[in-house]
């Protein structure tokens, strides 16, 4: 009988007695020593907060009266671990900052929780990986300044760095909401220097001030037509519909990805895997269609065929030369 058989096997004898359960039942039912019963309780009360006491009276253990305590399942699922070690990784990675006295008893606690089965946290660390491979980095003083601007709806004087152009620009922006995609943070804008919801990524905020005026507030309906309908981070309530067909090999992956909420699916005569969702600003959709290589065609419309198209000239040319 392993470490979680026993704490359920023990919270069971706990909860189905009329009376308190003695220490020789339980060494009994779970054919273990003393020793091993004094640490499975030990772990039981100080890592998963287990409301068990010992009644001198009825010379056994019990519950707490009124105690609401319920075991967590054998093992996480993967959402569950996949939380559990995102926040571990989060968390660990913290500049010291006023919340130092805080972090250490959450980390303790997601410490806890990890260990709720027959594995330590570093053997778990070791067999199981969260790996961030695309994180840019974020000044995070300008993260502080403005993650708090988001909350008490002021508005900000940014510089923002263009990649596209290679150019900075002053800009007053209203902010709207903090977005973590793909590893990396965004930022939603009403620009007044655009009069218009634009999306930024953080790192290229070069520069922010906080300024007395109070930001516009866009309706989180607005937001989600403008900002959630079409594909990736930078899109638009202007959407087209593109189609694409990917080979049957790569159809064993994509078939089961999704790439957007309202996508369609299906396959043909040929096993040739047909997926088709909206989007606006085709700069990301270009990029992941290029990774696919031969194995991806995009069927419509024209004008992003042919945007693949002269990606794929140019960069034949690079190795043409």
């Amino acid at each position: 009988m392993d470490k979680m058989e026993r704490f359920f096997k023990i919270d069971s004898l706990l909860r189905n007695s009329r009376y308190a359960v003695s220490r020789e039942k339980f060494l009994e039912e779970l054919e273990v020593s003393p020793a091993t019963f004094k640490r499975d309780l030990e772990y039981l009360r100080d890592r998963m907060h287990a409301p068990i006491e010992y009644d001198r009276e009825l010379k056994g253990y019990r519950y707490e009266k009124d105690a609401d305590f319920q075991l967590p399942g054998l093992w996480m699922n993967e959402s569950e671990i996949h939380a559990l070690l995102t926040m571990q990784h989060l968390l660990s990675n913290l500049h010291e900052g006023m919340l130092d006295d805080h972090i250490k008893p959450l980390m303790e606690r997601i410490t806890n929780l990890l260990e709720i089965s027959d594995h330590s946290v570093s053997e778990i660390n070791k067999r199981i990986r969260i790996l961030s491979m695309a994180n840019r980095p974020i000044d995070h003083s300008y993260f502080e300044m403005i993650s708090s601007a988001v909350l008490e709806r002021q508005r900000l004087q940014i510089s923002y760095y263009s990649r596209e152009n290679d150019s900075e620009t002053l800009r007053e922006v209203s902010p709207q909401r903090l977005v973590h995609y793909r590893d990396n943070w965004y930022l939603d804008v009403w620009c007044h220097l655009r009069n218009g919801l634009r999306t930024f990524a953080m790192e290229s905020i070069r520069k922010s001030i906080v300024l007395e005026d109070k930001a516009k507030n866009i309706s989180d309906e607005v937001l989600d037509d403008e900002l959630g309908n079409g594909y990736g981070i930078f899109t638009g309530s202007d959407t087209q519909t593109v189609e694409l067909r990917f080979t049957p090999h790569t159809a064993r992956w994509v078939s089961t990805e999704q790439w957007h909420p309202n996508q369609t699916s299906s396959f043909d005569k040929d096993n040739y895997y047909l997926l088709s969702f909206p989007f606006s600003d085709d700069r990301e959709l270009i990029q992941d269609i290029l990774k696919y290589g031969e194995n991806i065609e995009v069927l419509k419309p024209e004008s992003l065929k042919l945007r693949v198209y002269e990606s794929l000239k140019n960069n034949l040319k690079q190795y043409e030369e």
